[in-house]
């Protein structure tokens, strides 16, 4: 099989697995218990906590959660509830992932959406517009999960300071792979699971001096703000996941770099680039070719791994609602795949994958 979806998860690190094992025998104790063998397991989510945070500036603190969904949630919810009753106000863009519009949608608030432009960059023009003296929260992606399009976060954030908002960052995809807007945002939301670490485990970076409302109440972990024990063996797997990231940061950019040019080159010019090619994280690559079926197209290459979109989204029958903001066609959206690789990916997997799309999708509109 070769795997092409890494923006859906990534494989799990061999660095990581190896943190975690010792933690499903003996090592099993609560990190919250009082005994030897829960501060050994407290020890052990604090070091965790340390290499997590390796790659955020100091000025903050990561509390683990769940996953980023979590954590966005918790981020959203929170900076609502700890505003002032005249801000009531959150803006952010179209593209954003469902962690963020589901959850703007379903408080109390006024939600302002911002249209983005065909390469999938935010109007910044109405961000201006939108962002004021009531807004509570501006939240923005740093690499966008379907189209892998940078936006502008430092921008947005500067407007939200000046209006004396709070700016939330879903740095989800650009953890470990990218520098991270640390000095420009007041939270920011990241995963394991998409650094080569297990699933079940995320965190929020929060700013110090930044004030947000529990999510969770119960027994007051993580300094008293996310109650829930945590897992010492999700937290380890973490924790090696963000350091070999940290050690290999060159070394993954300049692979990576290599991939996406190797692909595009052999996929060829029937295939069109969905989003802006800068900037962009070289890891995602969405592109349609006209009058293709892509849930066929996946379903017939049953020995490659990829998507036509957001993980989340799947099976929901609805074209992504990404493709749609940047000016897409349902048609043209049917006809887009995504393509996602990192670390682990060889560039003789690259060649034989796009040999077998290009293949599959020929032979698809031979027969239209």
């Amino acid at each position: 099989m070769i795997y092409l979806d890494y923006q859906a998860t990534t494989p799990l690190a061999p660095e990581a697995r190896a943190a975690m094992l010792p933690f499903l025998d003996d090592k099993f104790a609560n990190p919250h218990s009082p005994h030897k063998l829960g501060r050994e397991a407290a020890a052990t989510v604090e070091l965790a906590r340390d290499r997590v945070a390796s790659l955020f500036a100091p000025a903050g603190r990561i509390h683990f959660t769940s996953g980023a969904t979590e954590a966005l949630n918790w981020a959203i919810k929170g900076a609502l509830a700890a505003a002032p009753p005249n801000r009531r106000k959150i803006v952010t863009p179209a593209t954003e992932h469902a962690a963020v519009l589901d959850t703007v949608a379903a408080l109390d608030a006024e939600v302002v959406i911002l249209p983005v432009n065909h390469a999938g960059l935010v109007d910044f023009d109405a961000a201006e517009d939108a962002i004021d003296d009531r807004t509570a929260l501006v939240a923005a992606m740093l690499v966008n999960n379907e189209i892998g399009v940078i936006q502008p976060v430092e921008a947005l954030a500067r407007l939200a300071h000046d209006a004396c908002a709070l700016m939330l960052c879903d740095a989800v995809q650009g953890y470990g792979r990218l520098d991270l807007p640390t000095d420009a945002c007041d939270l920011i939301a990241i995963s394991a699971h998409k650094i080569h670490g297990p699933k079940g485990i995320g965190a929020l970076w929060i700013r110090d001096g930044v004030t947000i409302a529990p999510l969770l109440h119960g027994g007051g972990q993580e300094g008293g703000v996310r109650s829930g024990t945590l897992a010492p063996m999700l937290c380890a797997g973490f924790g090696a996941a963000a350091q070999v990231a940290g050690e290999r940061s060159v070394i993954n950019a300049a692979h990576t770099d290599t991939l996406w040019r190797r692909f595009r080159e052999a996929l060829g010019d029937e295939w069109t680039l969905n989003g802006a090619e800068l900037p962009r994280y070289p890891g995602n690559l969405n592109v349609r070719r006209e009058g293709l079926d892509a849930a066929r197209l996946i379903s017939e290459l049953r020995d490659i791994a990829f998507s036509a979109g957001s993980a989340c989204a799947s099976g929901s029958g609805r074209t992504s609602h990404v493709l749609r903001a940047i000016g897409l066609t349902d048609r043209q959206a049917r006809a887009s795949i995504r393509l996602g690789f990192g670390r682990y990916t060889t560039e003789e997997e690259i060649d034989t994958a796009a040999r077998l799309i290009n293949e599959a999708a020929h032979r698809q509109q031979a027969f239209a």
